[in-house]
């Protein structure tokens, strides 16, 4: 058993947290305020290839893979975790599904300008009555000649307002259920297609979500990813590596908090001492400790699966839930360390207290995912 990060991974993890901290780091206040990251920052990540990390070397990728992905978006999600929503909407869902799925022709047309960041990627599953239920989504695709027509709508798209790209799920034979789904590619200038208003959301501003409507909206057939039919199962391998990656950002935003606990604590005097020396506060980060810890290594072995060449779909789950949840317990302990202070806007503390609600609800909630793992504990062998 070898627990050692890669020498090149180590080298990118070690490049990207010296942007996080020189460059990212210091407008976190600004993309709160203004809810969105300034054009020349994202131009920068783009140069930097973080827009690139997880996709094949020939295709203009980094070619690092899910492990090398989830230490860069550990990383992101340490300082901001609108920066890795963005690279996750574009990476682990969008283009994520080319990769796995599409044709050679799509993956040329589309991946290369991709790992560029010429071309931004969202992935648009979610219905207005359609979130946790995908299989039951009501968007149409009819075929007609070389073409598929779509019509229909699309919920809280991450990427939405600002995409070139979507990869886009669509009924195209209602009485097969889950195996009548079927994933396109559709670019932003299709006719027919429109993007909705941006979404006002509790936290993660600057990352923008959106609804996607089609009328009548004509896609080539040759845009479908995979076959006709097998939409849904896409949308299922893609999420696995989705799931994985948001494990990494939430590991990355919980040692922030962690950390931030850890420095309060020192400095803040009461009673005549600092906090840290009371056994409440102690044990406090000693649980966070443990919660990051074990957040982190089943996320690396997830992804080191995933990279093996082995079905990773229930160890994405258990990340997914746990990782997820114990955001939400580090940052709730953080807020309690901070006392008043980790209440006001003016400390990272209540932004990322906002930002870390979501995470138990988007790519599949904790409650999808015990229904994964209980199935998989369940089922005869």
């Amino acid at each position: 058993m070898d627990f050692s990060v890669p020498d090149d991974v180590k080298l990118l993890q070690s490049t990207v947290r010296e942007f996080v901290r020189d460059r990212l780091a210091p407008l976190t206040m600004q993309v709160e305020h203004d809810d969105a990251v300034p054009s020349e920052v994202l131009q920068e990540m783009k140069d930097l290839g973080l827009f690139a990390i997880p996709f094949a070397e020939e295709y203009g990728g980094g070619g690092f893979g899910e492990l090398g992905y989830c230490v860069a978006m550990e990383e992101l999600g340490a300082v901001n975790a609108a920066y890795s929503n963005i690279i996750g909407g574009h990476c682990s869902l969008s283009g994520a599904a080319i990769a796995l799925a599409g044709s050679d022709h799509l993956k040329q047309r589309y991946l290369p300008a991709m790992a560029t960041g010429e071309k931004l990627g969202a992935f648009a599953l979610t219905e207005p009555n359609a979130g946790s239920d995908a299989a039951h989504i009501q968007t149409t695709a009819r075929r007609d000649g070389d073409h598929y027509v779509l019509n229909g709508s699309k919920l809280w798209v991450s990427n939405g307002p600002m995409a070139d790209l979507y990869t886009v799920f669509a009924v195209t034979d209602k009485e097969q259920g889950s195996k009548g789904v079927t994933a396109f590619v559709v670019d932003r200038d299709t006719p027919g297609l429109t993007i909705g208003k941006v979404d006002e959301k509790m936290g993660l501003r600057g990352s923008k979500t959106s609804e996607i409507f089609f009328d009548e909206c004509c896609v080539p057939a040759e845009n479908v990813i995979g076959e006709e039919g097998r939409g849904f199962r896409v949308a299922m391998q893609t999420l696995d590596g989705g799931r994985i990656a948001l494990g990494a950002s939430c590991v990355g935003q919980a040692q922030t908090a962690l950390t931030m606990s850890i420095q309060w604590s020192r400095q803040r005097v009461q009673f005549g001492r600092p906090i840290a020396s009371n056994q409440a506060i102690q044990w406090m980060l000693a649980d966070s400790e443990v919660d990051v810890h074990a957040g982190r290594w089943m996320t690396y072995h997830a992804a080191w699966k995933i990279d093996s060449g082995q079905r990773a779909s229930h160890e994405a789950a258990v990340v997914k839930v746990y990782c997820s949840e114990m955001l939400n317990r580090v940052v709730d302990r953080a807020v309690q360390v901070h006392g008043g202070m980790g209440y006001m806007k003016e400390f990272d503390i209540e932004r990322m207290y906002r930002d870390a609600r979501i995470v138990r609800i988007y790519e599949g909630t904790s409650e999808i995912q015990r229904m994964i793992i209980a199935d998989d504990l369940l089922r005869d062998e």
